[in-house]
């Protein structure tokens, strides 16, 4: 698996003779406190320091990554309360990751997701230990299940369900912590809870979204250094699949998560299309997102540059 997605990134001689590293991510995580009034701040830097070095330390697969091929992602913790005498935040936290497209300088982000249920107590220089049988506190948990669902997705995007055994271990992650009675863990508490979140990429009804991801990165966006029309006619068939998943599952999380990565990106795209292939994309995505007016319009109305 790592030799398949090692051939589309670019790689130097120097970093081979270095040899495979085990860390998988390049991750920043920060924190924005501005909304908690009359608090030591500290916590916060110490809190931040000690998941950057969780996030970019563990060893969360199997697999051998070399240093230029650390997924690149980022994480954004905004609390918005605090209580100093339990250690207990509250907030939300957006995930972003992104994946390099083949034989380009483009990057193309894979997720960008906001878990707006967040919280966990946390006290001043607390360690922050992996367990991969136990649940050692609801943050851990929370980091694991965002670290592991950026590797899953990343590998989804280079090879057809390349992401099964990070799945796995994201089920894990979820049952223990729906044990815990811990908020953002329940099934059907919300609809972008991350129980919500694996479901909508495992379930039977919506799992056809990682066929989505590995034909739009690799079918699509990879073929287009040689092809764009053919690279953008692949990326046109994923959106009549992402129609067929609103079809039977017009709530699923999968989709608002696919507007959010992607919607930019696809203005873009289609920027050279024909007119024909502009009014079938905009037919197919205006059910799926009809509040995106301004910018389903500006694929539908774009003049070819």
């Amino acid at each position: 698996m790592r030799s398949f997605r090692k051939i589309l990134l670019v790689a130097s001689a120097a970093l081979c003779c270095l040899g495979a590293v085990a860390q998988e991510l390049n991750c920043t995580f920060e924190i924005d406190s501005k909304q908690v009034k009359n608090a030591n701040k500290d916590i916060f830097n110490t809190l931040q320091e000690a998941v950057n070095e969780y996030l970019n330390t563990t060893v969360w697969t199997d697999a051998q990554f070399a240093p230029n091929e650390k997924i690149q992602c980022k994480m954004f913790l905004t609390v918005a309360e605090y209580d100093e005498s339990t250690g207990k935040m509250k907030g939300d936290l957006q995930i972003q990751s992104t994946r390099p497209v083949y034989n380009s300088a483009y990057t193309t982000a894979l997720i960008n997701f906001k878990d707006t249920r967040i919280e966990f107590n946390y006290d001043n220089n607390e360690q922050l230990v992996y367990n991969e049988q136990e649940m050692q506190s609801n943050l851990t948990a929370i980091l694991n299940f965002y670290a592991l669902f950026v590797i899953a997705v990343d590998f989804d995007s280079f090879a057809l369900n390349g992401g099964d055994p990070y799945y796995e271990k994201l089920f894990n992650i979820v049952r223990m912590a729906q044990s815990s009675g811990e908020s953002g863990w329940k099934a059907f508490e919300d609809s972008k809870n991350r129980s919500s979140v694996l479901s909508a990429y495992t379930d039977k009804q919506t799992c056809a979204i990682r066929e989505v991801i590995y034909n739009y990165h690799r079918l699509g966006l990879d073929q287009m250094a040689t092809s764009v029309d053919k690279g953008r006619a692949t990326v046109t068939q994923q959106l009549e699949i992402l129609k067929s998943i609103y079809d039977v599952a017009p709530m699923s999380v999968c989709l608002s998560m696919f507007k959010d990565a992607k919607m930019d990106e696809l203005v873009n795209i289609y920027s050279k299309a024909n007119s024909s292939e502009k009014e079938k994309v905009y037919e197919l995505l205006y059910p799926l997102y009809p509040t995106e007016t301004d910018r389903l319009n500006r694929i539908k109305n774009s003049e070819n540059r």
